[in-house]
């Protein structure tokens, strides 16, 4: 049996890629690494915490101590790493953070597993999920591919920008076997309250403001949260050493398209008349450095791998509003930040 290293398996990504390897690999055994920062919530994966392949660990990539000695007892034959700090307002007035769990952390695991498997790397494979935001902004023409420049404009797109390239150097130099991807806006279920989408249906359900920045013009390509656990798994598995993959899904929207989209579901959920939900929207100054347009061209992953997205945006996007109105005790531990004791609960 293969031990398979996940990192940040409690977040929002991360806890949909630990399911999917969880269920569908009986072969290997999991190990999923979170430090249970303020978006890591282990009732993301309840489902699974019993699974005789399956194990937590409490820990923190920036520990490089800790890590070292993590892959020295379970020798892990391959990362998924998917820890990082990700909310790019949060970057702007914390940019350090992002330099310590994004940079270093990532170069821990790296040194780790260079130790570990000293060169024999047979089996052995690295996989590092990072972002489109690390290639700057789009005017409204044009798509990001695997060879556009990298421009990031954010604390956070910079933080990510730095770990992709310690992995392609950490590739050239020593041939540790790596793949990664960058990929769009993510949604869907388990996303956590501070992003546009969960946030506004969390407001929404309580009739508060819906803050769009600036003229709401901004374009993102957003992709549903279950088909890119289902492209990390097949990257995982079929992607090419020392190769990069865009995942995207084919879907841009403006946001404040996307948001009157969400007011119209919303609205017929919870039995509203249509056009009541759009009245909370409110303009508000915008953030600094906000990249105009995102757009991924996913081409290369489904010529070589075969990979689409299962659903339009419309489609997920109901699936999500449904899955938050059927969970509304996991989006209310959230917000009260009764989520947050759940470990101590299961755990301690």
């Amino acid at each position: 049996m293969k031990n398979i290293l996940i990192t940040g398996g409690a977040g929002f990504i991360g806890s949909h890629v630990v399911r999917l390897f969880v269920t569908k690999h009986p072969q290997y055994h999991i190990f999923n690494l979170d430090a249970l920062t303020y978006a890591g919530n282990l009732e993301n994966i309840t489902d699974i915490e019993a699974a005789a392949n399956y194990t937590f660990i409490k820990g923190d990539i920036v520990d490089a101590a800790f890590i070292d000695q993590l892959f020295v007892k379970h020798q892990f034959d391959g990362v998924v790493h998917l820890a990082a700090e990700s909310h790019v307002d949060r970057s702007i007035k914390d940019p350090l953070s992002f330099v310590k769990t994004n940079v270093i952390g990532t170069v821990n695991l790296l040194n780790a597993a260079k130790t570990i498997w000293n060169g024999k790397y047979e089996g052995k494979r690295f996989y590092h999920i990072s972002t489109d935001e690390v290639y700057g902004s789009l005017g409204s023409e044009g798509l990001f591919t695997e060879t556009t420049a990298y421009d990031p404009n954010s604390p956070y797109s910079a933080s990510k920008a730095s770990s992709d390239h310690f992995v392609r150097a950490y590739g050239e130099t020593y041939g540790l076997p790596y793949v990664l991807t960058n990929c769009s806006n993510n949604y869907g279920p388990f996303h956590f309250p501070e992003k546009l989408i969960p946030l506004f249906i969390n407001n929404i359900i309580h009739n508060k403001s819906l803050p769009v920045y600036g003229d709401g013009k901004y374009t993102r390509d957003w992709l549903y949260v279950e088909d890119h656990a289902v492209a990390i798994d097949l990257v995982f598995h079929q992607g090419k050493n020392y190769d990069t993959y865009n995942i995207g899904g084919f879907n841009e929207w403006q946001n404040i398209d996307l948001v009157k989209l969400l007011c119209k579901i919303m609205d017929a959920k919870l039995g509203r008349t249509e056009g009541t939900s759009e009245q909370l929207i409110a303009y508000v100054k915008d953030r600094p450095g906000h990249d105009l347009r995102y757009a991924i061209d996913a081409s290369k992953i489904n010529k070589e791998l075969g990979w689409k997205p299962s659903v339009t945006f419309e489609q997920g996007l109901e699936k999500t509003v449904n899955w938050y109105l059927e969970n509304q005790t996991w989006l209310n531990n959230i917000t009260s930040g009764e989520y947050a004791t759940y470990y101590e609960k299961q755990y301690n």
